[in-house]
């Protein structure tokens, strides 16, 4: 697995602070969806190694950074760049509509 697995306690160090951009995949283990995406999100932390830094949120180990970014239902994908929030997904998306955003962020 070459994603990131991140929580309250280290978000702001693997995410904010990250150089480059960051996809954060929040989910959540009772979530169907969530689970039907989570290969996606593997291939894609595969295919943009290097150059997107993926990570994984369960929002039942982060509900502070959840609540932050306002997370209301899962998977919810956030693209960072420079710390910032850029773009979101919000459900189940296909691999091409996840590959369009994190190029739009190159």
């Amino acid at each position: 697995m070459s994603e990131v697995i991140i929580n309250d306690s280290n978000f702001e160090e693997e995410v904010l602070k990250a150089q480059g951009p960051v996809m954060v995949d929040f989910w959540a283990t009772w979530c169907g969806p969530c689970r039907m995406l989570a290969p996606v999100v593997e291939e894609l932390a595969g295919e943009y190694a290097g150059k997107v830094k993926v990570c994984k949120l369960d929002t039942d180990q982060g509900p502070e950074t959840s609540a932050k970014y306002r997370i209301s239902s899962v998977p919810t994908i956030l693209f960072f760049k420079n710390g910032e929030v850029v773009a979101q997904a919000v459900g189940l998306q296909s691999k091409s509509a996840l590959q369009e955003k994190l190029d739009a962020l190159l």
